[in-house]
């Protein structure tokens, strides 16, 4: 499940704190998303959503099938007709399933920009402080701000990683 940020650009500027010199420092926050422990109960989470969503869309599959296997086989033997009035409920049920697809993509997507909005905004917080508390300047996102290189120090994300768990483990006690 690849989890996207969206359009957010985690660009953090404010004034320069004391002893700050300009300093940019960067976070991925595509791994903490990966590696924190609240990203992989939300990936975990949305994985049991979109395995009932299947388990829902197989069932109205199954059914589809049988129709149409039913059409198949007696479709010959129906009166014009009953095969037409047989076809047109084939059709609305495909119809049916169409939507109901959509509208199941639209739920998930919106559990899962839920669910990461939650962690982002969890996220923000420590990041600031972390930036602050090193003398940062700006922290940017590491792959919305296209980052070629940065020095090893500049990299705040294992320990924003390591704040995150932290306080997921204290909020949970």
């Amino acid at each position: 499940l690849v989890m996207s940020v969206g359009g957010a650009v985690w660009a953090q500027a404010q004034a320069p704190a004391a002893g700050s010199n300009g300093r940019v420092a960067i976070v991925d926050i595509q791994r903490i998303l990966a590696r924190s422990v609240a990203g992989a109960a939300a990936r975990e989470q949305l994985e049991k959503d979109k395995a009932a969503m299947q388990r829902q869309l197989d069932g109205h599959k199954t059914e589809l099938e049988k129709m149409r296997d039913e059409l198949e086989k007696k479709g010959q033997l129906l009166s014009v007709d009953a095969r037409r009035e047989k076809q047109d409920a084939m059709e609305r049920k495909v119809r049916d399933v169409r939507r109901l697809v959509d509208d199941l993509q639209a739920q998930l997507q919106k559990k899962e920009d839920a669910l990461l909005q939650k962690v982002l905004q969890d996220v923000a917080g420590l990041i600031q402080r972390l930036g602050k508390d090193r003398g940062v300047a700006v922290v940017l996102e590491r792959q919305r701000a296209g980052v070629l290189y940065n020095a090893n120090d500049a990299d705040l994300t294992d320990e924003v990683l390591k704040a995150y768990d932290d306080q997921v483990k204290k909020a949970t006690k």
